[in-house]
């Protein structure tokens, strides 16, 4: 069972993490991409790399047999599957053992038993873990699923059977709402994991989401390394995570722990596997799920223990027994991850991808940095909108969180919308901060209306001026402090489709600028810093043009344009009746009835987009008529591109 050479069967930060680790134990590693990820980063820090076919995941990444021949090929004899793609895909892993390939997880058998949600259920049972009342059965049709929806009760959860992440889950309120939500979570299901497969939970509210990492070796020995906190989550996608979780006292932990052990135990498990836990308020939990791989939230379980998961992956398929016991396990300070990620967070957290310009991250001597990004990156429409990790370790939890939030304000990326500022908002909430913790809580939060940062009067002073610096300096440098700029420019700032009129003049370089009711003086210290009536402000900016830059400060960063020179932008395309992708996508499904002619009323349900392996429901932004239907399922979209053209319906005359 031992091997020198690794192949990572996975991309991006993840594949680059494992690649650290491998490379300190002294194995040859070996990387695989698609076409899309020909210049990334874990291709260039391999020992070697070996391209598997094109862009879309079913074509590379999802290829059991493309990848077996790049084990081959490079003479890999083992492979790390990293999260995600085949990590929990039992096909994978047995073929890997068929071929005489060390598959760094579990085996086949024990994936089948606890990777699929119905079936470790049914085992949770079995051995007495706490279980929601629900519905697992196997390959469900929608009439099963229908009837035993109006057996369980609503508010209920539609889960994907076959995986997790939130992808292919659901929250079902009205049993009315069913049969479309059965639709929806099955497509995005099959989109993510190559199954449909649902089964049925009753919905726990106020609950918080518990996970116990876990453990076990070929040589029958088990521990679990503690739990994490999950619970701020949006639509059920993880966003913040922590460890330990706030609250959970010690006998509380040795009673998850214990679960967690046994579920293991049950099935012979061996390797790293996630089983993940409802926590009501009143103390009790349920077991949710058993996730059999590696989790994104490892880094903080590494570091409040000091241990390397990756290395126990390593030494585990290997052969070597667990290096320690449990009474050796100890939990030291607190740490918090974020998960910063390519979307347009306060604008229904649309994914966004293109290439990213530029990007800066914090020293990684105040965090832990964990990222895929080369030099020249890009954000693939094929893959999940995850950018980098970052994870504050502190004594307490406030450290930590504090820690966070100012290594979250040194992160500036310009190019692609992330959702940095989100981050920031949540970390400072007072939830959060008080650890009023829930499922729920953050989905609550947006409901009474987080509105997204705005620019104040520094902000856009500082982007005229430095606009207008650029175009004296030849544009594209900020760091030409010329002194021939026109004494006086008038400017109009579009940031988030909003327009600023500003007027600006300039006398022996200083900048004194005009905004609504503000005026501000504005001095160009050097390419990261201005002078602002007087302070100094450190700020992070990117000119694209002689009319678009990109500016980060006081932790606001937004693309802008000075559109004095073009007309004013038209009115909102919702409101008109048009509708325009907002993201790179393929659509895969039609509302009922939707053709040329078709009648809609206002909520309908018009398509859904399928981008970032989430599915994404488009609703009819008026009653009309559907004049023009320029897309079909499997239709693949860009940003800006019309989809449909709804004509609002005639209103009827009113008798004088």
């Amino acid at each position: 069972m031992r091997f020198d050479t690794l192949l990572i069967a996975n991309r991006g930060e993840i594949a680059c993490r494992v690649i650290r680790t491998a490379r300190r134990l002294g194995l040859r590693t070996v990387a695989v991409f698609s076409s899309d990820d020909a210049q990334a980063r874990h291709v260039a820090e391999a020992d070697i790399a070996v391209p598997i076919g094109a862009a879309p995941a079913a074509q590379s990444y999802l290829r059991i047999e493309a990848l077996l021949d790049a084990c081959r090929a490079s003479g890999a004899t083992a492979v790390h599957p990293g999260y995600g793609f085949l990590s929990e895909n039992p096909a994978f892993s047995r073929a890997c053992r068929d071929a005489g390939i060390v598959f760094v997880g579990p085996s086949p058998e024990a994936t089948e038993a606890l990777g699929n949600k119905s079936a470790a259920k049914a085992i949770a049972q079995r051995v007495g873990v706490p279980c929601l009342p629900g519905f697992e059965g196997r390959n469900a049709g929608v009439d099963v699923l229908t009837r035993e929806a109006q057996r369980i009760g609503t508010p209920l959860m539609i889960k994907a059977a076959a995986g997790g992440g939130g992808r292919g889950m659901r929250r079902v309120d009205a049993l009315d709402d069913l049969p479309a939500q059965l639709e929806a979570a099955s497509n995005e299901a099959r989109a993510a994991f190559g199954s449909g497969e649902l089964l049925l939970e009753r919905l726990l509210e106020d609950a918080r989401h518990v996970e116990v990492q876990v453990f076990g070796d070929e040589h029958g020995n088990y521990l679990h390394l503690g739990e994490r906190d999950c619970s701020t989550q949006r639509r059920n996608q993880k966003v913040l995570e922590e460890a330990p979780a706030p609250g959970v006292d010690e006998g509380l932990r040795s009673a998850l722990g214990d679960a967690a052990i046994l579920l293991a135990r049950e099935v012979g498990y061996c390797g790293a596997g996630t089983v993940e836990f409802l926590l009501a308020p009143d103390g009790q939990f349920y077991f949710l799920e058993m996730n059999t791989r590696l989790q994104v939230e490892h880094p903080v379980t590494e570091a409040i223990t000091g241990l390397d998961l990756v290395e126990l992956q390593l030494d585990i398929a290997q052969g070597r027994a667990l290096s320690l016991s449990q009474d050796e396990v100890r939990l030291h300070g607190h740490s918090i991850e974020a998960r910063l990620c390519a979307e347009d967070a306060f604008n229904g957290f649309v994914p966004q991808s293109g290439p990213i310009a530029a990007w800066t991250l914090p020293p990684g001597s105040q965090v832990r940095i964990d990222h895929g990004l080369a030099e020249s990156a890009s954000v693939s429409r094929h893959y999940d909108s995850m950018i980098a990790k970052i994870i504050a370790t502190g004594r307490d939890r406030d450290e930590s969180r504090r820690k966070l939030i100012a290594a979250l304000q040194a992160a500036s990326i310009h190019g692609v919308l992330t959702n940095r500022d989100f981050l920031l908002r949540c970390l400072r909430s007072s939830e959060f901060r008080d650890a009023k913790l829930s499922t729920r809580w953050l989905d609550n939060a947006l409901a009474l209306g987080w509105e997204p940062p705005a620019p104040d009067s520094r902000w856009l002073a500082t982007a005229a001026a430095l606009l207008v610096e650029s175009r004296c300096a030849g544009h594209g440098v900020l760091a030409g402090w010329s002194s021939v700029a026109p004494k006086t420019v008038p400017l109009a700032l579009e940031v988030d489709t909003t327009l600023h009129p500003v007027s600006l003049r300039v006398d022996r370089g200083i900048y004194t600028v005009g905004v609504a009711d503000a005026e501000h003086t504005v001095e160009i210290l050097a390419a990261n810093a201005v002078a602002i009536d007087g302070q100094r402000v450190p700020i992070d900016a990117l000119v694209f043009s002689s009319t678009s830059a990109s500016l980060d400060m006081a932790g606001f960063v937004a693309r802008f344009e000075d559109t004095s020179a073009r007309p004013p932008a038209r009115e909102d395309a919702g409101r008109s009746g048009e509708i325009f992708a907002r993201m790179h996508g393929q659509v895969v499904g039609l509302g009922d009835g939707i053709d040329v002619g078709a009648i809609v009323s206002r909520g309908a349900r018009l398509l859904s987009l399928e981008a970032m392996k989430m599915e994404h429901r488009i609703d009819a932004p008026l009653d009309g008529r559907v004049a023009e239907l320029r897309v079909a399922v499997g239709t693949q979209v860009q940003p800006g591109q019309l989809m449909i053209r709804i004509e609002p319906l005639e209103t009827p005359s009113q008798p004088s």
